[in-house]
């Protein structure tokens, strides 16, 4: 029952990328035989990635103020008591459908561990090495790694075999702690490297050995997550040569689903902040594979992995913000560690200066403990040191903002345009087309954000506080999942349905000059209740002058009115002429065909994380159309 409600949720949250005219490739498992990995690949206990702790190489790679950096930050949890995990708490998630309260305690744990852990590297003198093996002690008496929302009862047993994101993050979080101050464990005591060795193996490595877990074979993000510490794990924990070489077959054929699956273009339904635990997992695997074979494995020439990098600025719009469709984030990745680990492995340097730029500005060349401290869930070891291993490049790397000119991805149906190349000044178009069903989906075909001078304009809100709903069968009971709550019209008083079948049809994307059109029929995204024939939106953006988008629609039937909704977090004024949107950058203009009738209605977010990207304040502006006939077209404009 447990599997079967891990196999659901993954259901639920699993990407399916349209790729019919394209044949399986197995870029890994179909080139790197069994044979060639028995050749190439380093025999157990013998896989070095970075220096130890001990060795003279973080005092002398690592500036004395950085390392005094993190350990500051280990310094305040020395001798700090390790939080206890209530068995009440974690069965909140099944009882009420909270799933925040055990997570803040779990991760704050793993926060302090690994706070102490990067303290003790940069150090060296032994200081935080009681509360360290207090912390390993404590994580490995835990009765399960992960978090209730991946489990399928009110509590978990010891002797489960299930495997989520949050087990494996935290075997490969012990892996690398275990690796690092081996000496220091088996200078205590020898059983404190032995127990987090077994505890591993029991939980995360043979279980993947031998569960048919549907991970997998999936093409979500939970593939190269999962399998990026399946490789770190194996590579530094596994000491036997038969199953190593058997793991890491398997670790090939299930990367292989993940990228055989990913569009040409590289891009991510998942949203660029999902980027990092998608492509940037995949990344992490493949940077372990080719250091593990000595470059035999290398899949950094590759186009479509080259592609699935530069996804990342491709929907950079600016000022620390990103294209934020379905539940993605509309801050841009901060995590340098991910990010320029992958840019040096392709060789792209746009993509490298994004994330010396993104170091520069998150002050990580002055006070990096702060930005490893807020990164992710709790921060990873594993990509903190590998980043610190080329702190050189990093710090010889110019920084710069990636601000390209327009994007075209035409497998995920997504195209940027900014008015100026290389500038944040005026405006930023971003509109999908796309299906409803793809990857954390909200019902948004065809929806849009407009920006200016990178400051948010027209805007999708995003997603609110995970819960029991988030990824239940009420998914699209939350009015942030809706399309009445997205840049798009409500047909005949018609939602979009949620599901493989509505879709976008008849794209068109040209960029020419100084004008950039993008074209698609929305209709099919509408159940037959909303009696809509066709419903061609148009996107004109003619650069630093206007946005205009006309609607040209044919219904079956008049059932009710039908509105174009518009989401604003710039406080809306109607004027005889239009509609003024207030921003710091100065007023904007919405203009309006006389035959559309505007509302203004104010929604008010209370929603914890909403509010890490908005105020509380957010208007819903709604055009009425006004006539009543099956067939007519209305366009709007921006300037």
């Amino acid at each position: 029952m447990k599997r079967m409600y891990l196999s659901l949720f993954l259901c639920l949250i699993s990407v399916v990328f349209v790729s019919a005219q394209k044949a399986e490739k197995k870029m890994l498992s179909g080139t790197y035989t069994k044979e060639i990995l028995e050749q190439s690949l380093c025999m157990p206990q013998t896989f070095s990635s970075v220096p130890r702790a001990g060795t003279p190489f973080w005092k002398d790679s690592v500036p004395d103020h950085m390392r005094k950096s993190y350990i500051q930050l280990g310094e305040t949890y020395l001798h700090k008591p390790w939080e206890v995990l209530p068995a009440s708490v974690f069965s909140e998630f099944k009882r009420i459908g909270n799933r925040v309260n055990y997570e803040q305690i779990s991760f704050a744990r793993r926060r302090q561990f690994v706070a102490l852990v990067m303290a003790e590297i940069m150090e060296g003198n032994g200081r935080f090495m009681p509360d360290i093996i207090n912390g390993a002690w404590a994580l490995c008496e835990e009765t399960w790694w992960g978090i209730p929302a991946h489990y399928g009862t009110k509590l978990p047993l010891t002797e489960d075999q299930n495997v989520d994101l949050f087990n494996a993050e935290s075997a490969g979080m012990m892996a690398w702690a275990n690796y690092m101050l081996k000496t220091q464990f088996d200078f205590f005591s020898p059983l404190i490297s032995q127990r987090i060795n077994k505890e591993i193996d029991r939980r995360f490595l043979t279980p993947c050995l031998e569960v048919n877990f549907g991970w997998k074979t999936n093409t979500s993000n939970w593939n190269p997550w999962i399998c990026s510490n399946w490789t770190t794990c194996v590579l530094l924990c596994e000491q036997d040569r038969t199953r190593q070489l058997k793991a890491i077959e398997m670790i090939l054929k299930s990367l292989d689903c993940y990228i055989d699956a990913a569009p040409e273009d590289g891009g991510c339904d998942e949203g660029p902040s999902y980027w990092t635990r998608a492509a940037g997992s995949l990344s992490e695997n493949l940077i372990l594979l080719k250091q593990a074979t000595g470059g035999v494995i290398d899949l950094s020439q590759q186009k479509k992995v080259q592609a699935l990098g530069s996804f990342l600025y491709k929907t950079y719009i600016g000022n620390g913000f990103a294209v934020n469709f379905a539940d993605a984030s509309v801050h841009a990745s901060s995590e340098v560690n991910v990010v320029f680990p992958f840019a040096t492995y392709i060789g792209d340097e746009v993509m490298q200066q994004y994330a010396t730029l993104v170091a520069q500005k998150s002050g990580f060349m002055e006070d990096p403990a702060t930005l490893f401290n807020e990164a992710g869930n709790y921060p990873s070891l594993g990509h903190e040191l590998r980043l610190l291993g080329q702190l050189k490049s990093v710090q010889q790397t110019t920084p710069n903002e990636p601000l390209i000119s327009d994007s075209w991805l035409p497998d995920l149906q997504v195209m940027t345009s900014r008015s100026v190349k290389g500038s944040t000044d005026g405006f930023y178009l971003a509109a999908k087309g796309g299906h409803n069903a793809e990857s954390h989906n909200h019902n948004d075909v065809g929806s849009y954000v407009v920006y200016y001078n990178a400051q948010p304009l027209l805007i999708d809100v995003g997603v609110g506080t995970y819960t029991s709903q988030t990824f239940g069968k009420e998914r699209y009971d939350i009015w942030a999942m809706q399309s009445g709550y997205h840049n798009l019209p409500k047909i005949n008083g018609v939602d979009q349905k949620d599901g493989r079948q509505y879709k976008a049809n008849d794209l068109a994307y040209t960029a020419k000059g100084n004008k950039v059109t993008f074209s698609l029929d929305i209709a099919a995204a509408y159940p037959q209740e909303a009696a809509v024939e066709s419903w061609k939106r148009t996107f004109v953006f003619t650069k630093n002058k206007q946005i205009t988008i006309t609607e040209n629609y044919r219904l079956k039937a008049y059932k009710a009115p039908t509105e174009i909704v518009l989401m604003t977090c710039c406080k809306p004024t109607l004027t005889d002429k239009g509609i003024v949107l207030k921003t710091t950058e100065g007023d904007r203009m919405l203009l309006f065909d006389q035959s559309l009738t505007p509302f203004i209605e104010y929604k008010e977010i209370t929603d914890a994380r909403l509010l890490t990207s908005w105020k509380p304040d957010m208007w819903r502006i709604r055009l009425k159309i006004q006539s009543t006939a099956l067939k007519g077209k209305v366009s709007y404009t921006i300037q």
